[in-house]
Parts: C-alpha cells; structure tokens; sequence
C-alpha cells in the first residue's frame, strides 16, 4: 500500500503542486495514526479516513489557509529539519551496520539499544554501506552531472549479489514485491462511518499539512526557489483522493525524499513524476531485480542525505547570532526528537512569539 500511495499520490503531488521539487508518498510521521485507525477500523476505515484528509485539505487550500506557513519562524524551519535529519539518520544506524537489534520507538531509548547491539555488526553490511556512501562523493565531487546516487545502488547490489555477501536485501526482509496496481474503487461508506473517522481524518489533514508545506520550505531554502503554498495543498487532497481509490494509505510531502530530489540535481516537477512512473516500472518488470538491493546501501544514500539536510551552518550561526534564534531552535530541536514533529513545530513557534511580543528579548549589545 506504500508503493501505490508513491506511484498515484506521489505522481499527482509532483504534477499537480505548488513546489517544483516535493516528493510525496507514504511518511513516517504518519506510522501512529494509521496503526491506531486500522487497529480500530481496519483497512477500509484508513481508505475512507485518508479519503476525508484528502477532501479536507484540498478544501484548506481553495480557502487560503497555505499561506499560515509564512508566520513559522526560520528558527524553527532549520531546527526541524534539523531535528528531523537526526531522527532519519538514527532509524539507519541498524541498516548502515547490520545490527540484529529490535529498536524501541523512542529517540533516547534507540540510542540505547543500538549503542548495546554494537557487537551484532556484521561487516558485510557495513562494506556495502561504506562503499555506497564512498561512491557518492567521489562521483559528486568528480562527475557532479552524473546519478550519483543511482551508481552507487548499482554498484553494491552487484557487489553483494556477485561477492555473495551476507547483507539483508529488500526481498530477504520484505519479501516479494507487487507487480501493478490495485484497480480502483470506493472504500466502504455509511453515516456513522463517517462520523467516527472525522477526528482521524482531521488529524490525518493538519499532519500532512504541515508536513507537506514545511518540507516545500526545506526544498525553498536548499534550491532558492519558492513554492505556491495553496496550490501544494490542493494538490495533496487530490492526492489522498486518488490514493483512497487505489488502496493506498496517506501521502503527503516527504522531506528526506525531497530533500534527495534536491541534491540529486533535479530541476523542476519532472523528476518527481518520474520517481513515481519509476516506481511502477519496476513493480511491472524488473520487481525479482529491486529485491537485490541491500538494505545497507539504501541506509548509505540516507545517511548523506541527512548530512546535506542538517544544515550545519546556519544552526551554528542561529545559535551565535541571539537568544532568541538559539532558545526557539533549540526547542524545535529537543521536543522534534522527543516527542514529535507537531509538538517541536508548535513550541518553538509559541516560544519565538512569546519572546518576541511578550517577554521582549534585550536589545543586543554593540
């Protein structure tokens, strides 16, 4: 259900978005909700929960309420995103190593048990993603106009297939994948369906909202280039829309893949369909081929990923520049880590107003 949220919500949301770079598709941020409503709906109830997102936030958009993201502080732009390459960087350290460990979902307590299944490494994984990262920068640094990223995943699926090394592989951990589409149709509707699923879908709506809209921020900044915030919203609804029909699960905008799209050297929405059309083809025809990757070298490509989002520059320079740049990111920092994106947005914003037209920050010293 993941993959057909990628192909039909990330093709629409690329095609159709007021960001040139958004990736979208199925997110993180989104795994407690949908586990909680198919726990008490199961799957027709997060088809129909997904539908009712999509009607709202594409009704969001049509209002205008887009435009809400220019009142998010920079501060907490740079430290969510932050915060959020840290998050994506850590649920890699199992895969970038090999370990053998079951990670808790908190952050601290992640650190913890990876920390205790050092001695589990297996060096074949950690070859392969050595290699994968190894061959990015090279290849960035010698043939910038070349797929670095794509190279890099070749190169260690050979060399895990052909050297015969013990390294997990999409198709050892996930098993086969599907080879189409779902074909179309209405998930089940009733009344009282309807309105049991209403806070869900509410919740659904303001999570890939905001998401949506501060990942088109996060491509503004890497790329100098400015997204059209009501029109992304439209674009996300149609999204969820067409991903109910489908069987897919929620979509929205996803950071870590945009922020890839970004610096793989994409120049507009065409390389986001594509993502999407990609993903299709290789569901269609080279499925057995995709099952090769190792789960190593994909962990590889995030972990440069992260290092290209934390944008290590400007925090030290927030940090250096006032108290209330460095209180308001170090919030957005610690509480995305500890308890969740929402919760790291919503108080380091509070905090930056609260200062700011409240407490009133000292005037800095000449």
């Amino acid at each position: 259900r993941g993959l057909f949220t990628a192909i039909i919500g990330g093709f629409i949301i690329s095609a159709l978005g007021g960001s040139r770079f958004q990736v979208g598709g199925p997110a993180g941020a989104f795994i407690v909700l949908v586990a909680s409503i198919v726990d008490r709906h199961d799957i027709d109830g997060l088809l129909l929960a997904t539908l009712m997102a999509g009607v709202i936030v594409f009704v969001a958009g049509l209002l205008r309420f887009g435009t809400t993201i220019k009142y998010v502080p920079h501060s907490v732009t740079v430290g969510f995103t932050f915060g959020i390459a840290l998050i994506i960087f850590v649920s890699q350290i199992k895969e970038l190593f090999g370990l053998t460990v079951v990670e808790p979902s908190a952050f601290l307590s992640k650190l913890g048990a990876l920390a205790e299944a050092l001695p589990t490494a297996n060096m074949s994984a950690v070859v392969l993603s050595v290699l994968t990262i190894a061959t990015i920068v090279i290849v960035k640094k010698f043939k910038p106009t070349w797929p670095a990223f794509l190279i890099a995943v070749v190169l260690a699926s050979l060399l895990a297939l052909l050297g015969h090394f013990n390294a997990e592989t999409i198709a050892s951990r996930f098993g086969g994948i599907p080879h189409g589409l779902a074909m179309p149709e209405l998930p089940p509707m009733s009344f009282g369906l309807f309105k049991q699923l209403l806070p869900d879908a509410l919740a659904l709506a303001l999570l890939g909202s905001i998401e949506s809209l501060l990942s088109a921020v996060v491509a503004d900044r890497m790329s100098g280039r400015s997204h059209r915030s009501n029109t992304e919203l439209m674009a996300q609804g149609l999204a969820n829309i067409a991903c109910a029909f489908f069987g897919g699960i929620v979509a929205t905008g996803t950071i870590a893949r945009t922020a890839t799209n970004v610096r793989a050297g994409a120049h507009g929405p065409i390389s986001g369909m594509l993502h999407s059309a990609f993903i299709l083809l290789f569901m269609i025809v080279a499925a057995p081929l995709a099952g090769y990757i190792p789960l190593s070298a994909l962990a590889g490509i995030l972990a440069v990923v992260c290092w290209n989002m934390a944008d290590k520059g400007e925090v030290l320079r927030l940090l250096q520049s006032s108290r209330l740049a460095a209180s308001v990111l170090a919030v957005t920092v610690i509480l995305t880590l500890l308890v969740d994106l929402i919760t790291g947005i919503m108080a380091g914003t509070a905090v930056y107003y609260g200062i700011k037209y409240f407490i009133r920050e000292p005037a800095a010293q000449p």
